[in-house]
C-alpha cells in the first residue's frame, strides 16, 4: 500500500513538473511574441548572434581540424547569446514603459536579488511622491521618486528619522529620474549593487530589527507601476481614506 502511495506521489510530482515547465514555455513564447511585435530589431539581432557565434566557433575548430566537432557547440552558444539578447531587450522594454509611473521604483526594488530588505513608501505625499527604504550590505538606502523639489524634502526628513536609529551605519539617498544627479529607473538595481559592502549579514538582520520601530506611516503607493489610463484623482482619494 505504501509503495502504491509513493508511486502515486511520484507520478503527481512528475506531472506537476511537466505542467509547470509547459506553463513557463507558454509564458516565454507569449513574451517573445509581444516583444517581436514591438521590437523590429529583435529577430535580426537574435539571428545575427546565432550566425556570428556559430561561425566564430566553427573557425576556431577549423584551425584545429575539428570544425565539424565544434559546430554543435557553436550553435548552442549562439542560441544562448540570442536568449540573453532577448532577455535584455525585454527588460529594457519593461523599464521604458514603467519609467515615470508612480510606484515604478518600488516595483524595481522589489525585484532585486540578494539580501535586500525593501520597505516601500515609508514617506510620501498625495501627489504620489514617495521614499522607499532599502536595507542591505551597504547600509540603509533611501530611494525617492516623484517631483525632485518635493522628494528632496521627504528624503531629508526620512534621513533624519533613520539616523536616530542606525547610529554609525551609512545612509545613502537616491532620486530616481533622468535628470542630472539622478539615477534612471533601468539602472537603479545596478546602482545599489555597486554601493560598498559595509555590513555583514548578521548586522543586516540586527539593523532590520532596529528599523522595525520606524514602521511606515506614510502614503502606501502601489508596488508596481500604475496601469495605463488610471486616474490620479481616484488614487489620491483612496490614499486619503487610508
Amino acid at each position: 500500500m505504501a509503495k502504491k502511495q509513493d508511486r502515486s506521489a511520484a507520478r503527481a510530482a512528475k506531472k506537476g513538473k511537466k505542467e509547470a515547465s509547459r506553463a513557463k514555455r507558454k509564458q516565454l513564447f507569449q513574451a517573445f511574441n509581444m516583444q517581436r511585435k514591438e521590437d523590429k530589431k529583435l529577430i535580426p539581432l537574435m539571428g545575427a548572434s546565432i550566425l556570428l557565434v556559430t561561425a566564430a566557433v566553427f573557425a576556431i575548430g577549423w584551425l584545429f581540424a575539428a570544425q565539424w566537432l565544434l559546430l554543435p557547440v557553436g550553435i548552442v552558444f549562439g542560441v544562448l547569446v540570442a536568449v540573453i539578447i532577448f532577455g535584455r531587450r525585454v527588460q529594457r522594454n519593461v523599464y521604458t514603459k514603467a519609467d515615470g509611473q508612480p510606484g515604478a521604483a518600488a516595483w524595481a526594488l522589489d525585484n532585486m536579488r540578494g539580501r535586500w530588505r525593501v520597505t516601500p513608501s515609508v514617506a510620501g505625499t498625495t501627489q504620489l511622491d514617495a521614499v522607499h527604504r532599502v536595507i542591505g550590505r551597504p547600509g540603509v538606502v533611501l530611494v525617492g521618486e516623484g517631483a525632485p523639489h518635493r522628494v528632496k524634502g521627504l528624503l531629508a526628513q526620512e534621513k533624519k528619522r533613520v539616523s536616530r536609529v542606525v547610529g554609525d551605519t551609512p545612509i545613502y539617498d537616491v532620486i530616481v529620474g533622468n535628470d542630472e544627479d539622478q539615477v534612471p529607473l533601468r539602472r537603479l538595481q545596478s546602482h545599489l549593487m555597486k554601493l560598498p559592502n559595509n555590513l555583514k549579514p548578521a548586522e543586516i538582520d540586527a539593523l532590520e530589527k532596529r528599523m522595525a520601530a520606524l514602521a511606515a506611516r506614510g502614503t502606501q503607493l502601489p508596488k508596481g507601476p500604475l496601469p495605463q489610463g488610471a486616474k490620479m484623482r481616484n488614487v489620491q482619494r483612496s490614499i486619503r481614506r487610508r
